[in-house]
């Protein structure tokens, strides 16, 4: 391939899910971007990058390709090379790490994608985090979890979304759990060949996000997670609540994530971290080197001045312009916002998308953007997780009261949305 261009050119390594926001924010600073794909087909759990926005496309699925994609990226003379989103980040710390660009290095990759890896990476830096067990085996996972205080959690190494995420009360549940885990595929189709435990963390859960240069990073947002509980006891998410910088426990958790993120090795780029205030004091949940899920760029920047995405492209185009505006900066709340997932008991296969009832939620004065989750032809499941939340509704508003009222509304109009077939 080649790049015929006179725009500067980064590379983007798995463009999934919200990495699709990625490219138009490099092109409205004038960089082109080639992609860089980390399996031989694309992964079909996510929301697939849309290759028409980049110069081409590069597979590069295992070791034997590394040195002919560094070989072509380099002739190309690509001035950056960051992860799309989660399964990119340790082929793009390699890369960026081989073409002498700025990286996190490959060091510690293992850290910021393996669960357990990097809890204990925190924990060996004096960090406040959970104990735990990485094991293939159920009976060691029942063992373990019987020496601890119940509940224990149960999950993946290296999945993402809440998937197969299990807080267990006993035994049984544990061994359950355990079983469920490893007879599975995580998020990004990879087979689970061992399992996380993990002491509960009790306390409020928050989403503290950053995206840095050199060291210097700026935090563009904390959420704190409203959470529900389905038919069968099970928390799941219901909604992302934007927290001013300054209220409490808000510079703890920045203070801490930042600590975290230096024993993580995370110098450039984005972070989406997920942090408990624990009695104690924040303990980090886990931490992916990549933007939020949740992000949507005009709602970030109506809510909070700026949005990931194009914060992540300023800081590779143009490093000098973030360091003077937003390194080592915290993000103002300019005004109340909500990211809600909503849940639902119905499923079935989805024979068409209600707009009557989408346009009814949309008319509601908080509500910036719908996501449709859900095309004709797929299949709505009843609510377990967040990859089962059939809406994410982006609602923003002078004063939370509004937002909360239409939450609602919502509630009496959400299951209109999706006409099921019989």
């Amino acid at each position: 391939m080649s790049h015929p261009g006179t725009r500067p050119l980064a590379a983007i390594v798995d463009g999934y899910s919200t990495g699709n926001f990625l490219p138009p924010a490099f092109d409205r600073l004038g960089v082109d971007v080639v992609h860089v794909q980390s399996t031989d087909e694309l992964m079909p759990s996510m929301l697939g990058p849309a290759l028409a926005d980049y110069t081409g496309n590069l597979v590069c699925a295992d070791a034997a390709a590394v040195e002919t994609t560094v070989a072509e990226l380099a002739r190309l003379g690509v001035v950056a090379v960051l992860a799309g989103q989660e399964p990119g980040v340790p082929l793009a710390d390699l890369l960026s790490e081989r073409l002498g660009l700025a990286t996190n290095g490959s060091a510690l990759s293992v850290a910021r994608r393996d669960k357990h890896a990097m809890i204990e990476a925190v924990a060996a830096a004096g960090l406040r985090c959970a104990r735990q067990l990485r094991t293939a085996d159920p009976d060691e996972a029942v063992a373990w979890a019987r020496e601890q205080d119940f509940p224990v959690v149960v999950k993946p190494l290296s999945s993402a979304s809440t998937d197969n995420v299990f807080i267990c009360a006993g035994p049984d549940e544990v061994r359950a759990a355990a079983e469920k885990v490893l007879s599975s595929l995580d998020i990004f189709d990879l087979p689970n060949r061992e399992l996380l435990v993990q002491t509960y963390l009790a306390g409020t859960e928050y989403i503290v996000d950053t995206v840095g240069v050199d060291g210097a990073h700026y935090v563009c947002g904390v959420w704190r997670y409203e959470k529900s509980t389905t038919t069968n006891g099970k928390p799941i998410y219901d909604k992302d609540v934007l927290c001013a910088a300054d209220e409490d426990p808000v510079p703890q958790l920045i203070e801490y994530t930042l600590e975290a993120l230096d024993a993580l090795g995370v110098r450039n780029g984005p972070v989406h971290a997920e942090v408990i205030m624990t009695p104690e004091g924040p303990a980090l949940v886990e931490m992916g080197a990549r933007l939020n899920g949740n992000m949507n760029p005009g709602f970030h920047d109506t809510c909070l001045g700026a949005n990931q995405a194009a914060l992540i492209a300023l800081a590779y185009a143009d490093p000098d312009a973030f360091g003077q505006r937003y390194a080592g900066q915290v993000y103002r709340k300019r005004q109340a916002a909500v990211v809600h997932n909503t849940s639902t008991t119905l499923a079935g296969v989805v024979r068409a998308v209600d707009q009557a009832a989408v346009d009814k939620i949309d008319s509601l004065s908080s509500v910036y953007f719908t996501s449709v989750k859900l095309a004709p032809g797929k299949r709505l499941r009843a609510t377990v997780d967040l990859l089962s939340s059939p809406l994410r509704i982006f609602m923003t508003a002078p004063d939370e009261g509004r937002i909360r009222a239409d939450c609602e509304t919502i509630r009496t109009l959400k299951d209109d949305v999706y006409v099921l077939e019989g």
